[in-house]
């Protein structure tokens, strides 16, 4: 974790901490003149000028009032705000605004509280320094409103409550209602004779206050609580006695230290800013930072600037991070991959070993591998290409169905193939002549014949119905596309040239039946 420069201005003097390794650590003070100032700036220049500052204010010209405006939301609420502020505050540029509620009838407004430092020129010669530095402030803090966290983180929980701390700058008073702040004065801790001022009686003054402006009603109490040391706790007791509407408590420094989780540079009690409060607020401040109470315009441009280059070093730094990451995580996967790779590769290698064992027991090979693929694509070739009188006799089965008279007697299937005219070289002629390579279907597939011989069933004599059958049976074949159909011998010869013969009519015998005989070719 980056140090942290934490600076307690009051009216006086300036005094500088250092927050490292969540530890508070120094404590140097610097008069509020111009000679604090350059020793100041002498200061910072030699103790980390690159880590941010955090500027917590406790003056005497911090003024507080409430008011309540028009519930609006978004951009407009913020500038109706923003308006209100300047109104009310023209001569500083150290504001700020809370809303702390809404009114519980009505037009249901919004309770704000208004807070300014008064007087700039306490703040602008330190706010200067800083910028001619180029240091990157922060905030601008004060301790009144860090005080909120300071109840909640002790839970506090009266309704009225007034928390009496003892600083630097003198005895601060804050009157807390519901937890939220409302007012605050700051007294100082010797009067104008030099005796210390009674709590007791600022007590009451300020009891008295509140009641005037009406945020303590006639008969409600208000608890009082002061966080003192432990050593000076019995003399501010005595001072303060509880009353009718009053009531006193308190709580030691050491406690509330404890419950804060302060740590000084040397661990010890006595390290406690000179038994004062605001080391718990700076504590509290470096551990929280919160966003700046009151605005500082272009005098945070360089913390801007520093936010950025530390942004930049975290993606940076992340970026980095991954990368090695994913190297490793590649790294990683090479390593994996190469052993993946060597015992691939040793189990090829076995598995080679033990291919070429088999192999050397096996008998001599009787063809060439090249041989047996070859052979192989010819059977193939074999079974799509070459001829078979399925499919003429799929055709014929079908034309059979639709004329139930046929019945088929005889059939002669074969393949068209030219008749060599010449012995091939090397032959004579009382060898056989060799088989075309169609019948094979090579290259392509050779036409078939098939001649089918058949008779006709029906009424003797009827000569008519013999070659109709016939007819219709012809054209049932000479439908499909690649069918050629040629009547070779009909049932009956009815040329003029030539005596009537033949008989038709129902015999058992099969010589009795009209006989014809159909030549078929098939083209593919």
């Amino acid at each position: 974790m980056f140090t942290k420069h934490l600076l307690y201005l009051t009216s006086d003097q300036l005094c500088a901490y250092e927050w490292a390794g969540g530890r508070l650590i120094g404590g140097t003070c610097f008069v509020n003149n111009r000679g604090g100032i350059d020793d100041f700036m002498d200061y910072i220049d030699s103790h980390h000028r690159a880590a941010p500052v955090y500027l917590m204010t406790d003056l005497i010209e911090e003024d507080f009032q409430r008011v309540t405006t028009p519930h609006v939301g978004g951009s407009a609420g913020r500038k109706l705000l923003q308006r209100r502020l300047q109104q009310q505050y023209r001569e500083t540029p150290f504001r700020h605004h809370e809303v702390q509620g809404r009114d519980a009838d009505g037009r249901r407004d919004d309770q704000v509280l208004l807070s300014a430092l008064t007087n700039p020129s306490a703040v602008q010669p330190w706010v200067e320094a800083l910028e001619q530095l180029r240091m990157p402030l922060a905030g601008l803090y004060s301790t009144t409103l860090l005080s909120e966290d300071l109840v909640h983180k002790l839970r506090l929980r009266q309704e009225h409550l007034l928390l009496v701390t003892q600083q630097s700058a003198g005895w601060r008073q804050s009157y807390f209602q519901k937890g939220m702040l409302k007012f605050s004065r700051l007294t100082p801790a010797i009067d104008r004779d030099g005796n210390p001022v009674d709590i007791g009686a600022e007590t009451a003054k300020t009891q008295q206050f509140l009641t005037s402006q009406r945020l303590v009603g006639r008969g409600n109490v208000l608890h009082a609580l002061a966080i003192v040391p432990a050593a000076d706790s019995a003399a501010l007791d005595a001072q303060c006695e509880d009353g009718a509407e009053t009531e006193f408590h308190f709580l030691t420094l050491e406690s509330v230290a404890a419950t804060v989780g302060l740590k000084t540079e040397d661990g010890k009690a006595r390290e406690l800013g000179a038994q004062m409060t605001e080391p718990l607020l700076l504590a509290m401040l470096a551990r929280r930072e919160p966003a700046s109470h009151y605005s500082l315009g272009a005098w945070q441009r360089y913390y801007k600037l520093w936010r950025a280059r530390v942004n930049l070093y975290a993606i940076s730094t992340a970026l980095t991070l991954s990368c090695a990451a994913w190297t490793g995580l590649n790294l990683w996967q090479q390593h994996q991959a190469e052993g993946d790779s060597a015992r691939l590769n040793a189990e090829a290698t076995q598995l080679d070993r033990r291919y070429r064992a088999v192999m050397a027991e096996m008998p001599p090979r009787v063809t060439s591998t090249a041989n047996m693929r070859a052979a192989v694509s010819v059977e193939r070739m074999l079974v799509t290409q070459s001829a078979t009188p399925l499919g003429m006799a799929t055709v014929v089965s079908q034309a059979l169905e639709g004329t139930p008279q046929i019945r088929l007697l005889q059939l002669d299937w074969k393949v068209a193939v030219p008749t060599a005219a010449a012995p091939a070289p090397g032959q004579d002629e009382t060898q056989a002549a060799p088989i075309s390579s169609l019948v094979a279907g090579i290259p392509t597939r050779a036409p078939q014949i098939l001649v089918l011989e058949a008779e006709v069933s029906g009424a003797q004599d009827d000569y008519r119905n013999a070659v109709d059958s016939m007819n219709q049976f012809a054209q049932a074949l000479a439908r499909h596309p690649r069918m050629t159909v040629e009547v070779e011998t009909p049932p009956v010869d009815t040329r003029s040239s030539v005596k009537l013969s033949g008989k038709a009519g129902t015999q058992v015998a099969a010589p009795g039946h009209a006989k014809f005989t159909l030549n078929l070719v098939w083209k593919p």
